[in-house]
């Protein structure tokens, strides 16, 4: 049985690669190549993968929202999370959003090819090291308002300009990235933003 595979990463490069190494194996088949997130549903529509092999930071929809939306929408294809970002916690917000696999980009060609077919046979499939990583650094200790709140201070927005954004008092706002500067033990906004999305939390 040949294993039908959706490719979604934003360097093509990268795609072409991964795409012409699968494609030596007598068993897998890439049937659609994509370059952003928002391109993974429609496309997974019309060609009916087996496995979506999905990066995590793409333009539009991240790789784990996508991943959210493919498994909600279309639970029959199974979801490969491909990227150069190994972060712990890009691993646990990928498995909790449905993906059945999470390795890295420099994996060996041998065994990128055994990961899609052991998640297409319904199998979980995850880095090694990157698993003992996310045990020892544990979830996010962020909650969704202070990960919301980081993640739109990310551009140096002002406190009024990411209430408006997110439809909160510039008061809750102040609130809730002070609590994220002191979990993530930064000494302010900027530092803050760059250690949670050093270990995938953003």
């Amino acid at each position: 049985m040949t294993i039908r595979l959706l490719l979604a990463d934003d360097q093509s490069l990268v795609r072409g690669a991964l795409a012409a190494l699968l494609g030596l194996e007598s068993d897998l088949e890439v049937v659609a190549e994509v370059g952003s997130g928002d391109e993974v549903l429609p496309a997974a529509r019309r060609h009916h993968p087996d496995v979506a092999l999905l990066d995590v930071e793409m333009p539009g929809m991240d790789g784990i929202t996508a991943t959210e939306r493919l498994r909600r929408e279309l639970p029959q294809v199974r979801v490969l999370i491909v990227t150069t970002f190994g972060r712990p916690g890009f691993l646990s917000r990928a498995l909790a959003a449905g993906a059945n696999g999470f390795v890295v980009k420099d994996t060996p060609a041998a065994q990128l090819a055994d990961a899609v077919r052991r998640v297409a046979a319904g199998l979980r499939v995850v880095d090694p090291a990157l698993a003992t990583d996310s045990l020892v650094e544990g979830h996010s200790p962020l909650t969704a308002r202070e990960t919301d709140a980081l993640r739109a201070a990310r551009d140096g927005s002002s406190v009024a300009v990411i209430a408006g954004r997110l439809f909160l008092s510039q008061g809750t706002v102040r609130n809730h990235l002070s609590a994220a500067i002191g979990k993530t033990g930064a000494s302010n906004r900027a530092e803050a933003v760059r250690i949670a999305e050093d270990r995938g939390w953003l």
